[in-house]
């Protein structure tokens, strides 16, 4: 990594209309420390699109989606991977990039969808359904991932899906994505009864209030959000395609349905656009913080371990996903 360390003060111009100082003051810190830890330990960050903007905007140096963020670490250089996200997420990174050390700042970073399968689960719905291809969206475990035949992610999903060439397909575990997906395929797609605890939360009725209190408002909303959410929204799409959708369409007035660090970190690119915030926080997500990301580069910790054997059946679902 080479360059002149950005100062804290240059790193608040980025962030300053949805940061207040006082909370900048117990930021900056932590941040200098990160930027001179990244450089002494060879090390990038990979941030999702629900960290908070100190995170995001001022530490990582690699930010998107599930899919972005994986097809990105495939050409990570850095010897050393932290990952500002959940368990499953670093994970992936580690799949892909074996021989690396891959860090996550704390262990409790889990996720709804990943603790709702297990791989025996999906061994007995091969059982259940011989012949049928699984399909594993990404938010699970690796050792789910071993058992699929494929990974997807939100973005991908439907091309995913509909690239195995076949009537019908096992999708794993995400039940309202599956039926979202659903609605826009002729495949038929067998489910799971996995659900976001974030997305899940969202009703139709949130969506008739918003659209009552903010006149004019286009109500974007994730497909991990239940069917009828989504059929309420103008549009559904992954979180890079929601902020694509901002980016592209420029609405005066919009509503992301969705973890709600996303619309801060897209508003910041947006401030032509008024952005509605209904809120609803990962409490796992928000598990990663400055002072603990600080801690896993100061400390090598928490290092992410995969059992080998699991290992090279995973990477190859998830490898076969990024080839599509």
């Amino acid at each position: 990594m080479s360059g002149a360390l950005p100062s804290a003060a240059s790193l608040y111009r980025r962030v300053w209309r949805v940061i207040p100082p006082g909370e900048w003051a117990a930021f900056s810190d932590d941040i200098e420390a990160i930027l001179a830890l990244k450089r002494e330990r060879n090390a990038v960050i990979l941030a999702h699109n629900y960290q908070t903007p100190e995170i995001f905007h001022c530490v990582a140096d690699i930010v998107g989606d599930s899919l972005a963020l994986a097809r990105k670490a495939m050409t990570v250089e850095a010897q050393v991977i932290v990952l500002a996200g959940v368990h499953f997420m670093a994970e992936t990174a580690k799949l892909l990039n074996p021989n690396k050390t891959v860090l996550i700042p704390d262990l409790g970073a889990g996720c709804s969808l990943a603790e709702s399968i297990t791989a025996q689960d999906v061994r007995l719905m091969r059982q259940r359904y011989p012949g049928v291809p699984i399909v594993t969206y990404v938010n699970t475990s690796a050792e789910v991932k071993a058992e699929s035949d494929i990974c997807c992610t939100s973005g991908n999903a439907k091309a995913i899906i509909e690239s195995l060439g076949v009537p019908r397909v096992i999708m794993l575990p995400d039940e309202y994505l599956a039926h979202n997906i659903a609605a826009q395929t002729d495949v038929e797609i067998i489910a799971w009864q996995g659900h976001c605890e974030v997305h899940e939360r969202f009703t139709p009725a949130d969506i008739r209030e918003l659209r009552e209190n903010h006149p004019g408002v286009t109500v974007l909303a994730h497909p991990e959000c239940p069917p009828d959410v989504v059929a309420e929204a103008d549009f559904s799409g992954s979180t890079a395609a929601m902020s694509d959708y901002v980016e592209t369409q420029k609405p005066p007035r919009v509503v992301l349905m969705t973890e709600c660090s996303m619309s801060d970190n897209v508003a910041l690119a947006h401030p032509d656009v008024e952005f509605i915030r209904p809120c609803n926080l990962c409490p796992h997500m928000k598990r990663i913080t400055l002072a603990n990301i600080r801690s896993a580069l100061e400390e090598n910790r928490h290092i992410v371990t995969i059992d080998p054997c699991v290992a090279e059946r995973a990477r190859w679902a998830v490898e076969r996903m990024l080839f599509v």
